[in-house]
């Protein structure tokens, strides 16, 4: 099973990011300091680290630079900064994949599954056509997630109704 280190001092999101990546066949752990992400990352052995770029106690950069010297593994940066400086510092370290906050959870899985050159149907190398297939066919799947007031919402899918449902077969074959 993939493994999965989670970087952010916000808890709720931290946890709703374990929740759904687990849901998704991921194996997750979660850290909310620069510090137990590092002491995480050694025994647990991640294949990704999804990281915030804003710690209580470091910038994710230093926790990105600190689990790279003892380990290999793919990184995503999240953030709620979307500065120059802060994309161009994440590219020159190598990250290839960066979200800004607030992001659909299906753009992260979509972005680790990349990393990890892994479909998650069937565990082989991604077929794009094929995949785009499959998540149209499953557009109603929802997922549970925590709000900030306690609340409890169904995210993840956009609603549609059946008479403005696109048929997107289209798009791959061209009919």
């Amino acid at each position: 099973m993939n493994k999965v280190l989670v970087v952010d001092d916000e808890q709720l999101l931290a946890q709703n990011l374990q929740d759904y990546l687990q849901a998704q066949g991921l194996e997750v752990q979660i850290a909310h300091e620069g510090a137990r992400a590092i002491g995480v990352a050694e025994g647990f052995a991640p294949d990704v680290v999804v990281f915030d770029y804003r710690l209580p106690d470091m910038e994710g950069f230093e926790v990105l630079d600190t689990v790279r010297q003892n380990r290999t593994c793919h990184f995503v940066l999240i953030t709620g900064h979307p500065t120059t400086e802060v994309c161009d510092r994440a590219r020159k370290r190598g990250v290839s994949h960066i979200l800004f906050k607030p992001f659909p959870l299906a753009e992260l899985a979509r972005a680790i599954f990349d990393l990890l050159g892994v479909n998650r149907e069937s565990g082989t190398s991604p077929n794009r056509a094929e995949g785009f297939v499959e998540r149209r066919k499953n557009r109603n799947e929802s997922f549970p997630l925590q709000l900030y007031d306690g609340s409890w919402v169904l995210a993840d899918r956009r609603r549609t109704t059946a008479s403005n449902a696109p048929d997107d077969e289209h798009l791959l074959t061209g009919k």
